[in-house]
């Protein structure tokens, strides 16, 4: 249990930082360019957007934790590309398609997420081993 809270607090960090390089850094134009979609500055709720980026942290480590029997690091790379697809898709593309957000904006917010989610699952991979987790479930009971 001590390498999945490990894993938790680091995925936690990662996308916590790559937020600040994505969206505070990068986006930073296309942000000022569409003010009128955002909360001013001061009205954002950046404790509410932290405890979501944790139970987001939590909710993906303990899927690969609990659900995936081969544990690696390219399992966890290959489960990072497919939970960041899953979720970019709907982040970027979603929004684009009934926001009026510059295209662009929407593009980053799709490869933003694979790539956080992908850097998240080098860290699930590296850090929760077989021996913290292996055989919660048996075949066929959701194992993968």
């Amino acid at each position: 249990m001590k390498k999945v809270l490990i894993a938790i607090v680091a995925v936690f960090v990662a996308w916590s930082v790559l937020d600040i390089l994505i969206h505070g850094v990068m986006l930073r134009p296309s942000y000022e360019a569409s003010a009128s979609l955002w909360r001013p500055e001061a009205e954002m709720k950046m404790g509410l957007l932290y405890v979501v980026t944790l139970i987001c942290a939590v909710t993906f480590v303990l899927i690969y934790h609990l659900l995936i029997s081969s544990k690696s690091l390219a399992k966890g790379i290959q489960y990072g590309l497919l939970y960041g697809i899953g979720t970019g898709i709907g982040m970027g593309y979603g929004s684009y398609a009934f926001m009026p957000m510059p295209y662009l904006m929407a593009l980053v917010w799709f490869l933003g997420s694979v790539v956080e989610c992908v850097v998240a699952g080098v860290i699930v991979g590296a850090i929760v081993t077989e021996d913290q987790g292996a055989g919660h479930f048996q075949a066929g009971e959701g194992s993968v």
